[in-house]
């Protein structure tokens, strides 16, 4: 049966075989239409409701068994928010799995717009894995807004050692007496570490305490590595290693010079060209040596001699001075380089500080064998040992120190302290270090201010490239 095209029995077998009939679009706002120009309808009257009739009910008709669409060209495709009144808000967009795991990242760093986020946070509560990704991409960009420091605690490594230790003990332990050097080499390491390629050419300028004046020297931050491994060589040396030289090549180094300052000046002048990044392995490579050979040694080596040319340190003292230069001249790199430096643990700067003292007296003995100190006012005998200083180091590795002032064999004595010298460690040690000039050091000064003279001034003569 035919009929006309747009009749409503074909209209709607088509409408039948298309689906659901479509929702009309939304009617124009009332404020839109000229209502003058519409005539009213007439006013319908009022019916009251029907009331149900008593009898047998019709049956209900059937529901039409939905049929297979055929597809057609002409059929817009159907969408959910079709369904939906157009006065609800739209939901979140839809998008597939992939894109959403690839937004949890952009998402944890707040940088999703709000559409975007809307469906990440809706996926979230429906995809357990995205959720546990998300959580742990949450902490790690907590991490990124701490206002924590971000320099290693100078503990650390210790409490990383100890902890390795109380699991399995080393069978060949690090001497305690060296341990000092092991510690700041390490830390001078992990700074040349995180430097960049072109801030091995930084400028740094040495300074020491030389004939009554600070003395300088400019070299760069693979310089001070170089000479830092020339000088290191005095104690493998001793130990009987090849160690490295300022020509690429490796030997004993019999016939360089033992002091450190023509040493470095030999170091230096060796190579054909100025050192590079490249001289840092060789430098880390020669200290983990040292620090093996004397583990694996023992105490059989704590005593060993070795020169410096004008003086002899035994090998336990020479150690802690290498440490003491090392931490020194990494905190010279750290200002070239506008790099955070912590002082050495409280611990390994008392042991550094007792060096000191332990050197103080032959240095003042030295400088009045020079005329630049003044004379012993008190004959030492077993009964009399002389005058003393009292020394008094505050802060981090302080302390109370003696120093015998008439003669370097005596032992300081507190009955017999004429002066006192109150002083910040690490102030001190920048003292020693020759970067602090001594009329500037003493935060405290009280008794024979000759004495205290000579004793700042002997300390600052201690200092060498």
């Amino acid at each position: 049966m035919t009929g006309d095209t747009n009749g409503s029995e074909d209209g709607g077998r088509e409408d039948e075989v298309r689906g659901a009939p479509r929702i009309p679009g939304p009617r124009s706002a009332a404020d839109d239409l000229d209502l003058s120009a519409v005539p009213l309808p007439p006013p319908v009257p009022a019916t009251p409701p029907e009331e149900p009739r008593p009898g047998p009910q019709r049956a209900a008709e059937p529901a039409p068994q939905p049929t297979t669409p055929e597809p057609e060209t002409d059929v817009a495709p159907r969408h959910p928010s079709d369904a939906t009144d157009a006065t609800d808000p739209p939901g979140p967009p839809v998008l597939a799995h992939g894109v959403l795991k690839a937004l949890l990242g952009a998402w944890a760093l707040a940088a999703c717009s709000a559409e975007e986020t809307e469906a990440v946070e809706a996926h979230l509560t429906e995809c357990a894995a995205c959720a546990d990704e998300a959580l742990r991409l949450r902490d790690a960009v907590g991490l990124l807004h701490t206002d924590r420091s971000l320099d290693l605690d100078p503990t650390l490594r210790t409490r990383v050692i100890d902890a390795c230790l109380s699991r399995r003990p080393a069978d060949i332990p690090v001497p305690d007496w060296a341990s000092p050097y092991d510690a700041e080499t390490a830390r001078l390491d992990a700074l040349l570490r995180d430097i960049g390629d072109s801030e091995w050419h930084a400028p740094v300028r040495l300074k020491w305490f030389e004939s009554e004046q600070e003395t300088t020297r400019k070299t760069t931050v693979a310089g001070v590595i170089g000479h830092l491994m020339a000088v290191d060589g005095l104690v493998g040396t001793a130990l009987g290693l090849d160690v490295p030289l300022g020509d690429g090549t490796r030997g004993p180094g019999a016939d360089w010079p033992l002091s450190p300052t023509a040493r470095t000046e030999r170091y230096w002048s060796a190579g054909r060209r100025p050192p590079t990044g490249r001289i840092h392995e060789p430098w880390r490579e020669q200290s983990h040596t040292l620090i093996r050979t004397v583990s694996f040694a023992g105490r059989r080596v704590c005593e060993l001699s070795v020169s410096y040319g004008d003086f002899a340190l035994p090998m336990h003292d020479a150690l802690l001075d290498r440490a003491f230069e090392c931490w020194v001249h990494g905190g010279d790199i750290a200002d070239a380089v506008d790099y955070p430096y912590e002082a050495p643990s409280a611990a390994h700067l008392n042991r550094m500080i007792g060096l000191v003292t332990r050197l103080l007296p032959a240095a003042l003995a030295e400088r009045r064998r020079t005329g630049l100190a003044g004379p012993a006012r008190h004959l030492v005998t077993a009964g009399s040992p002389g005058r003393s200083l009292h020394l008094e180091i505050e802060g981090s590795g302080g302390g109370d120190w003696y120093i015998p002032l008439d003669s370097p064999a005596a032992l300081g004595s507190p009955a017999h302290a004429v002066a006192q010298v109150a002083l910040d460690g690490v102030e001190f040690c920048q003292l020693v270090a020759g970067h602090v000039p001594p009329v500037e050091a003493a935060a405290g000064q009280e008794g024979d201010r000759e004495a205290i003279r000579d004793v700042l001034f002997a300390a600052a003569s201690l200092s060498r490239l």
